[in-house]
């Protein structure tokens, strides 16, 4: 993912209200982000633990969300949506949002487990256990890191065209 400014995280929201882009807190240290090593931009925010959001390139341009997280927490070990990690060395949390346009303004909504502090970007680029003898292992985490960008891009396309 190539660096994006502040201003271009604010505009790429697709269902926020104006109130909510201008209240939207960046996340800490946004200047110093590793933006090559990251598949999406996510982030919690600090004023309030159980909204999120999310900024992926989709069809090369930035795409972003606002996630609500669930009050609860799903009964057993979720696996995340997006990194697909089975061996996840972090929780995962429900989360849902708003679609975009005259389908959000509606009420619908599109849900999805991901990794409740968006470490997808770290778990997917950890080199996999050898699975069996001959294994090729980076072209493993080269396929993972590619299904990350594909599943994030099809989340945020969902919110986006409505279906």
């Amino acid at each position: 993912m190539h660096a994006l400014s502040e201003d271009a995280v604010r505009a790429s929201l697709l269902n926020a209200s104006l109130r909510e882009h201008t209240a939207l807190a960046l996340p800490p240290g946004f200047a110093e982000l590793p933006w090559p090593d990251l598949d999406y931009l996510g982030w919690r925010d600090p004023k309030q633990p159980l909204t999120g959001y999310v900024v992926a390139l989709v069809d090369d341009e930035p795409a972003g969300v606002l996630l609500r997280q669930a009050e609860r927490a799903p009964r057993a070990r979720a696996q995340c949506s997006w990194c697909d990690d089975v061996q996840l060395p972090n929780d995962v949390a429900f989360f849902s949002a708003r679609r975009a346009g005259h389908a959000g303004r509606r009420g619908d909504t599109v849900g999805t487990l991901a990794c409740a502090g968006f470490e997808c970007s770290r778990n997917v680029r950890r080199m996999p256990v050898l699975a069996y003898p001959g294994f090729d292992r980076e072209a493993e985490r080269l396929r993972r890191i590619d299904a990350l960008r594909e599943h994030v891009g099809a989340f945020l396309r969902r919110i986006r065209d409505g279906d």
